[in-house]
C-alpha cells in the first residue's frame, strides 16, 4: 500500500492491528465517524480510568457526574450556544468548497490575532486583502462569509406535527453547571470544589479531518473546578500544573511533543480570564490536545438569570453568598488517543537486519498487559491454565497460538503488550515459563508461582 503521509501510517497501522476502523466501512463510509475495535476500546478505557484516577479519585475536593446527551434549550439558550456556537463558513467560487475562514487566516499564517468575536465583515476582509488562496485550487475567490450553528438538531416528542426541536449536548460542561447546587446541597460541599464527568458531545463541524483529530462525534473529560474568585489563579495554577504532571508523566507524553500556548488578552473567550491551550504535535503540525481556561462567575451568572435560580454558596466566614469562579481542564479523549499512539508507535531496526513495529506504552495503558504462549499445540492446555490464572488476578491479558514464537512475539510487540509469557517443554519439571521483556526484548525463567506478583507490578 503506498501511504501519502505521516497520518496515513497511523490510519493504516491502527486499521490492522483493530485499533480504530472506519465507520459504515462496508456501505462506503461515514466521513469522519470513526469505530473504536477490541485493542481501541481497552486503550480508551485505559485512558479514562487514568484521568478519573488522577483528577476525580485522588482528589479528595472532587466528585463525580454524568449529565445526559439531550438538552433542554433554555440551557443552550443561558449558554450562548443557540445564538453564538457557530462558525464563520465561506466557500470558494471557484470550486465550490467549503471551508471555516477562521481557519483560513491562521493557516495563512499572517501575525493576525483572531478570535470568536471577530466578526464576519473583519474575517471577509482579511481574506480579501490578503488574497487567501482556497486550498482546494489556489484561487482568491471567496463568498461572503455566514454563520452556521454547529449543534446537531433532533426531535421530541410523538405526534409528527407536535415535535420540538432540541439538541444534542455540544460539551459536557453545561450539564455540570445547571446541576452545580443539586451536587453542592446533596453533598454539602464547600469551596473549593471539583465536579468530573467524562461524555459524547456533538459538533456539526464544517470541515471535520485530519482522522480522529477533530469529529462531529467525540468523547471528552471534563473538570469543573468551583472557586472563591480571589483564589481563581492560585487554582488555575495548580491545575495547570497537575496537568503537566498527567501528560508527561501518568501518560508518558515527550516533552518535546508538547507546547503550552498562552492566549493573549486580545485572544480570550469572552468569559475568560486565562486560558492555556495544551498542544501535541501531531502529523499535521502542532494542534490543542487540552484547554484549561479560568471562565470566572459566567456560567453559573447566566444559568442563574435564565433559570431564575440563585446559584450561589454561602461563605460561612465572611457570612456573603458568593457565585463561584470556575477552573476548567477539558480535553477530548479521541485526541490524547491519538497523541498516545503518535507518541509511542515506532519502526525498529534490529541487530539482524529486520525491523520490528513497537507500541511503546507505558503498562497502564498497554490493551494487554501480558500475552501468553504455549510452544507447542500439546502444552496449550497448561498455557490457558496459566491464562486463567492470569485474568483471575485481573489483569488484562490474551494468547496467540498462530505461527512462530518469533512471530507471535512481533505481534504483540505491534499492538503494546508489555510481557509475553512462554509455557515450553521443561515448565512441568521445573514449574518455571519464560517471560519476555517488550521494550529490551530480554528473556528470563521465573516460576510460576511468582509470575502474577510480577506481572503486577
Amino acid at each position: 500500500m503506498l501511504l501519502k503521509n505521516k497520518q496515513d501510517i497511523y490510519v493504516n497501522y491502527l486499521k490492522q492491528y483493530g485499533f480504530v476502523f472506519a465507520n459504515s466501512e462496508i456501505y462506503g463510509g461515514l466521513a469522519n465517524t470513526w469505530d473504536y475495535g477490541p485493542l481501541g476500546v481497552l486503550l480508551k478505557q485505559n485512558i479514562k480510568s487514568l484521568w478519573w484516577k488522577e483528577f476525580v479519585t485522588k482528589d479528595k475536593h472532587v466528585v463525580g457526574f454524568d449529565s445526559a446527551i439531550l438538552t433542554n434549550n433554555q440551557v443552550l439558550k443561558a449558554s450562548g450556544h443557540l445564538a453564538n456556537f457557530s462558525d464563520p463558513l465561506v466557500d470558494c467560487k471557484e470550486c465550490k468548497n467549503r471551508f471555516r475562514a477562521d481557519k483560513l487566516i491562521e493557516q495563512a499564517d499572517l501575525g493576525i490575532s483572531i478570535n470568536e468575536n471577530t466578526n464576519q465583515d473583519t474575517l471577509y476582509q482579511i481574506l480579501v486583502d490578503n488574497r487567501i488562496k482556497c486550498p482546494n485550487c489556489q484561487k482568491s475567490n471567496w463568498t461572503k462569509i455566514r454563520k452556521f450553528n454547529l449543534m446537531f438538531e433532533t426531535k421530541q416528542g410523538v405526534v409528527e406535527d407536535d415535535k420540538n426541536t432540541i439538541y444534542l449536548r455540544p460539551e459536557t460542561a453545561q450539564g455540570i453547571f445547571i446541576n452545580f447546587l443539586n451536587v453542592q446541597r446533596t453533598l454539602r460541599l464547600k469551596l473549593p470544589f471539583g465536579i468530573g464527568q467524562i461524555g459524547k458531545a456533538f459538533r456539526n463541524e464544517i470541515t471535520p479531518g485530519n482522522f480522529i483529530f477533530r469529529t462531529r462525534e467525540f468523547e471528552q473529560m471534563e473538570l469543573e473546578y468551583f472557586v472563591e474568585p480571589k483564589d481563581s489563579d492560585k487554582i488555575f495554577d495548580s491545575l495547570l500544573k497537575k496537568l503537566k504532571t498527567f501528560f508527561m508523566s501518568t501518560i508518558g507524553l515527550d516533552e518535546k511533543n508538547l507546547q503550552f500556548y498562552e492566549h493573549k488578552k486580545e485572544e480570550l473567550s469572552h468569559y475568560s480570564k486565562r486560558t492555556i491551550d495544551v498542544l501535541f504535535n501531531y502529523p499535521h503540525g502542532f494542534s490543542e490536545l487540552c484547554g484549561i481556561a479560568n471562565r470566572t462567575d459566567f456560567d453559573l451568572s447566566q444559568h442563574s438569570q435564565f433559570s431564575n435560580t440563585e446559584l450561589a454558596i454561602l461563605n460561612q466566614e465572611t457570612k456573603q453568598k458568593t457565585i463561584p469562579y470556575v477552573i476548567e481542564p477539558s480535553m477530548g479523549v479521541d485526541r490524547l488517543f491519538y497523541a498516545i499512539i503518535v507518541n509511542n508507535y515506532k519502526v525498529e531496526k534490529l541487530d539482524n537486519g529486520e525491523s520490528r513495529e513497537v507500541l511503546g506504552l507505558p503498562y497502564s495503558l498497554c490493551p494487554y498487559k501480558v500475552a501468553v504462549f504455549a510452544l507447542t499445540k500439546e502444552l496449550e492446555p497448561q498455557a490457558q491454565k496459566i491464562l486463567t490464572q492470569i485474568l483471575d488476578a485481573n489483569i488484562s491479558a490474551t494468547s496467540d497460538s498462530s505461527g512462530s514464537i518469533g512471530k507471535r512475539y512481533r505481534r504483540q510487540d505491534a499492538i503494546g503488550t508489555y510481557y509475553c509469557v512462554t509455557i515450553d517443554y521443561d515448565t512441568q519439571k521445573d514449574q518455571k515459563v519464560t517471560i519476555r521483556f517488550r521494550d529490551s526484548m530480554k528473556q528470563e525463567r521465573v516460576l510460576i508461582s511468582e509470575l502474577i506478583p510480577l506481572l503486577s507490578k
